[in-house]
């Protein structure tokens, strides 16, 4: 797919030099009347996403039951993983139908800021979530004090404020950059691949990269980290039906951390290393897992993992009383 031959360049002339003002995803490939096949199965996952994870979303908002801390905080995952949804398959959709796979420069950095500030607000969250059960198991008597619900509406708030201000200052330093290439080898728009095509890269831009992967991944990831570590020292001293109730309610934490550490640490090593010996179809495959398996993963282990969540969506769904 890498060896696609772009047939449209846009650009635009100014004075003596060219600005491009267009990206061409060049992972598409020729897909040939295939594009029919994936858009209806895109489209089929993209409802889905959204469909299941706003029924949870309208599950908490109606059963008071589920107003609660760890509730609302799920509630708030919920929302996010439609947002990250929403920042990606659109476009993939649109780009089925097009021959050239063109993307302007306003688009893609739309996209880009909406994926990257979306999936720091995805393991913030996280991070909350592991605090709010730490308080729960460790401390469970100042549990109410600690995680009242106007105190998790603060936290959900400075979760998102956190997140756009972090992206924010990375995202500042890549806007005035000049491209000398445009194709990006990537189904949408990747950070690190465009810098890779600016023509030149300033030391600051490379550090407010690093600075937001300290802020967005090392720092919740180190957070999360010691909250779990606290909770299985308690698990190891409590009764064997305590610890059954704590691996009910933080199992699925676990493994939405495994699978965003995995691909974080496919995306960190892609984006610097070449690895280019990985077929052009598994390389794409990769990229886009997270997008396509966490959305459909958070309300699947949330939505029929968690008892309350459970019951709650069988009563609003089929009790008819």
């Amino acid at each position: 797919m890498t060896h696609v031959v772009v047939r449209i360049v846009r650009i635009k002339k100014m004075q003596n030099s060219t600005e491009v003002v267009s990206f061409v995803l060049s992972a598409y490939g020729n897909i040939g009347n295939l594009k029919y096949l994936y858009f209806s199965i895109i489209l089929l996952w993209y409802s889905s996403i959204c469909v299941s994870n706003t029924i949870l979303n309208v599950v908490i908002y109606k059963d008071r039951g589920l107003h609660e801390p760890m509730y609302l905080l799920l509630g708030n995952l919920f929302m996010n993983e439609i947002s990250t949804s929403t920042s990606l398959y659109p476009l993939l959709l649109s780009q089925m139908f097009s021959d050239t796979h063109e993307v302007t420069l306003p688009w893609c950095f739309l996209q880009m800021f909406c994926i990257y500030t979306c999936s720091c607000v995805q393991l913030c969250s996280l991070t909350a979530m592991a605090y709010d059960r730490y308080v729960c198991i460790c401390y469970p008597l100042y549990y109410n004090v600690f995680m009242s619900n106007r105190r998790v509406g603060k936290i959900i708030l400075l979760v998102w404020i956190y997140s756009f201000t972090s992206y924010m200052f990375s995202f500042s330093f890549i806007l005035p950059l000049k491209f000398c290439g445009n194709v990006i080898d990537k189904v949408f728009c990747d950070q690190q691949l465009i810098i890779k095509l600016a023509c030149s890269v300033s030391a600051l831009t490379s550090i407010s990269d690093l600075f937001f992967g300290f802020m967005s991944l090392i720092l919740p990831l180190s957070l999360i980290f010691v909250s779990y570590i606290k909770i299985l020292w308690v698990c190891l001293i409590v009764s064997k039906e305590s610890k059954q109730k704590v691996l009910t309610t933080c199992t699925p934490q676990i493994v939405s951390l495994a699978n965003i550490f995995a691909y974080a640490t496919f995306h960190f090593v892609g984006s610097r290393v070449d690895i280019r010996y990985i077929s052009d179809k598994i390389r794409v495959i990769l990229s886009l897992y997270i997008h396509i398996l966490q959305p459909m993963i958070t309300p699947f282990m949330y939505g029929l993992y968690l008892p309350k969540i459970r019951q709650s969506c069988k009563r609003l769904l089929f009790d008819r009383k």
